[in-house]
């Protein structure tokens, strides 16, 4: 099946305007820009303000090479990113958000190094499903399991039947509209000379998006994430060896494969 696109529907409605007229417009909106800019600069400045809570729990996960502490998650440095994806224990293969996003991670994960920050993914997929999803994706980043602890539900991106009241759960600091088992997020901490672990950020939802520069690419282009009223990234994202695939992804962000037309009925042996 040939790889389908989104079809132009957005061309049409754009004006055509004299150079003159566009450079007007251009440079109207170049002002909005830089607002934005200087915004978004303040903003971070104010996350960095954050106070940090210091960690008490000790959690141990499991890792292709025996039980690791998230004190060793931190590899050498001061500073740990914790992608929380989305693999739960009885799938065969890690959201396709979270795949996405950890594509953009692992194009970044030798900048992170070598500027005192260790990346890991934890899901609570059991290893050896994590490892052969790794594997077939071709990231090197490390990547742990919580399944024998705590961990996803304390900073609640999973999610137990006796977490859910009246259809709801609490994520993205509320109580949100339960959607399924597992939600995408990332965290950071801080690990101080003396070996103290500090939380001090943590976004979930579209709290992210912002790491994903696709997005940021897009924006750019003429018809921008070109994705319809009411989408996001499932109407089109793809696990990066799917694209070819068709199938689609459901709402707990789980891709699922097209249906073959060809039953036994149908097949070339039965005409």
């Amino acid at each position: 099946m040939e790889t389908q696109t989104m079809q132009p529907a957005a061309k049409s409605k754009h004006q055509t305007v004299k150079p003159e007229e566009w450079l007007k417009a251009r440079q109207e909106l170049l002002q909005k820009e830089k607002e934005f800019t200087r915004a978004y600069d303040k903003l971070r400045a104010e996350r960095l303000a954050l106070p940090w809570t210091k960690l008490t729990k000790n959690y141990v996960f499991d890792s292709i090479d025996g039980k690791v502490s998230l004190a060793d998650l931190f590899d050498g440095h001061s500073q740990l990113i914790i992608q929380h994806f989305m693999f739960g224990p009885d799938w065969e293969e890690g959201c396709v958000g979270c795949s996405f996003g950890a594509d953009h991670a692992q194009a970044a994960l030798i900048h992170l190094n070598n500027h005192d920050v260790s990346y890991v993914a934890v899901s609570r997929a059991p290893v050896e499903k994590i490892e052969a999803f790794k594997k077939r994706m071709g990231w090197t980043f490390p990547w742990v399991s919580s399944l024998n602890n705590d961990f996803n539900f304390d900073f609640h991106v999973s999610f137990r039947q006796q977490d859910i009241v009246d259809g709801k759960v609490y994520y993205n600091y509320g109580m949100q509209p339960y959607m399924g088992e597992e939600a995408p997020g990332d965290s950071a901490f801080y690990k101080d000379e003396d070996g103290n672990i500090f939380h001090t950020y943590s976004s979930y939802a579209r709290g992210g998006e912002n790491q994903i520069s696709t997005y940021m690419i897009l924006d750019t282009a003429p018809l921008g994430r070109n994705e319809g009223e009411g989408e996001n990234l499932t109407s089109w994202v793809r696990h990066h060896d799917k694209y070819k695939e068709g199938g689609h992804v459901n709402m707990q962000g789980r891709y699922v494969a097209e249906e073959k037309k060809d039953s036994c009925c149908h097949s070339d042996e039965h005409k």
